[in-house]
């Protein structure tokens, strides 16, 4: 055997040899190893597209928020810029009308103050938060359960340190 040839054999342990050492070792056969290989590809494939599907998935879920999120900006955008002949104070209920122009106006009167026949079309009542965001006064009867849930975390937390 020559020195090139020598170079070419492996020599670390028979177990980490790339190639059968021995006559006992199994016999590989090429078919076999080409459908390891195929079955292997097909469960990485698999795997590949279900990991791709559930970030398709969130991306749309994402996009969804966002378009949420830019459709209450229009409308709290829209809110804040109709007319106003007084002090807006967070915690009250205003309500609003159309002018026949089209211009939107806040007023402190209701639809029933007005004996139900106010000057011009009512369109909704809204009540101005802390944060100046508005919420619809059919909405606020829906129970926010967002307290609920951090109080809810800060236990479970307060429960996993006193574990520690």
């Amino acid at each position: 055997m020559t020195d090139e040839k020598k170079a070419l054999l492996h020599q670390g342990s028979d177990r980490s040899s790339p190639y059968p050492v021995s006559r006992l070792a199994p016999a590989f056969q090429a078919p076999a190893l080409a459908e390891e290989i195929e079955r292997a590809e097909s469960m990485l494939s698999a795997r590949t597209s279900a990991k791709l599907r559930v970030i398709a998935d969130q991306i749309k879920a994402l996009q969804a928020e966002a378009r949420k999120a830019l459709d209450e900006a229009r409308d709290e955008h829209a809110l804040t810029h109709a007319e106003c002949a007084f002090k807006r104070l967070p915690g009250k209920i205003y309500h609003l009308y159309r002018k026949p122009d089209g211009k939107r106006y806040f007023s402190m009167l209701s639809p029933e103050d007005w004996r139900g026949a106010p000057p011009h079309p009512y369109l909704a009542s809204y009540r101005l938060e802390a944060d100046y965001s508005w919420t619809a006064l059919e909405d606020l009867d829906q129970a926010d359960d967002t307290g609920d849930l951090v109080q809810q975390l800060l236990r479970i937390d307060s429960l996993s340190r006193n574990l520690d």
